[in-house]
């Protein structure tokens, strides 16, 4: 995993200082000074459109606020559905037309009060996104290999987890992790953290690759929620090991980037009365969609006292969750 490029030494970027048009964010591997990860969020007015190319990514669109519509128009030699899980290339001679569709998202009003249904679109595809009422719209990617269908998945799909207890207590939605989405390399998540409460801790890493283990790039997106008399906080904090030093720990807010390219990362800390939220952009060499990772050895035991905990009755904030109470996030 490469860390050379400036920004990959700079892992908090301030709402902002990535923007590019109508990108609030606009985040390449490149850009990020790694291989795989990517993250754009598209502000669209009223009325608006934006027309892409995923070229060698993959990528979600992924409603923040608002709906739209997408028309995809897939490469040539994708079949089936919007596309087909082919990856050479194909003789010209037989390669189908280029085939195009339109989905209308249906979005949500803000990332606190529901899930979202959702487009994962493959590389080497064509997109249009209109939106008549205006919103916001992330495009979390991954470099790809791969070129698999076109798949539309519906808000009552996403698989909706309550993990950890008491204080620890957070609600996770699965939109490209630890389901039957198929992607070449990108898992996507969103953490909904009540106020006065911390997530991704115990602290973890997945900066290898081994049987418990995934060498995964990773991009934090947070949103806060106001209080009454102006904009929420919260803190971060993300830290290596004794031979790949990092070191972080920063209040964020709404728009705020963080890259981990490497290092154990956690807690994210909801202030009380600020509720939090944070998109998870992972993804890198394998091709497996494991997302397996290890704790820092010296905050492990904390997992073991959530069994006498209850789960915070806050949650869920917007759907009903599937059952299960292990993770890491």
């Amino acid at each position: 995993m490469s860390t050379g490029d400036l920004r990959s030494s700079q892992p908090l970027r301030r709402a902002g200082a990535d923007a590019t048009g109508p990108f609030t964010v606009s985040l390449s591997p490149e850009d990020a000074g790694w291989a795989f990860s990517g993250l754009r969020v598209l502000d669209l007015p009223a009325g608006g459109r934006q027309d892409l190319e995923t070229g060698a990514d993959e990528l979600l669109v992924l409603p923040l606020t608002g709906a739209c519509t997408v028309t995809v128009t897939t490469d040539t030699g994708i079949t089936g559905g919007g596309g087909a899980g082919g990856g050479g290339s194909a003789d010209p001679e037989n390669m189908p037309s280029a085939h195009t569709r339109t989905f209308a998202l249906q979005g949500r009003a803000d990332v606190f009060s529901a899930v979202t249904d959702h487009l994962y679109v493959p590389m080497g595809a064509t997109l249009t996104i209109t939106s008549a009422g205006g919103g916001r719209f992330a495009l979390p990617s991954a470099r790809a290999s791969r070129r698999l269908p076109v798949s539309h998945r519906r808000a009552d799909e996403v698989r909706v987890e309550l993990r950890g207890a008491g204080t620890c207590s957070r609600q996770v939605n699965n939109y490209a992790l630890g389901n039957d989405l198929d992607t070449d390399h990108l898992l996507v998540c969103e953490v909904l953290t009540p106020g006065g409460n911390w997530s991704s801790y115990p602290p973890h890493k997945h900066d290898v690759h081994s049987e418990v283990e995934r060498e995964l790039e990773e991009i934090y997106y947070f949103e806060v929620a106001p209080g009454p008399d102006g904009p929420g906080f919260a803190f971060h904090r993300t830290y290596g090991t004794a031979d790949r030093p990092l070191e972080l720990t920063e209040e964020v807010r709404t728009g705020d980037v963080v890259l981990i390219p490497h290092g154990y990362h956690g807690p994210s800390m909801a202030a009380p009365g600020y509720d939090l939220y944070y998109l998870n952009v992972m993804a890198g060499p394998a091709s497996d969609q494991q997302w397996l990772m290890t704790d820092d050895p010296r905050h492990h035991w904390i997992r073991d006292t959530w069994a006498d905990q209850e789960i915070d009755p806050r949650l869920p904030m917007t759907s009903t969750p599937a059952e299960g109470r292990e993770g890491h996030t």
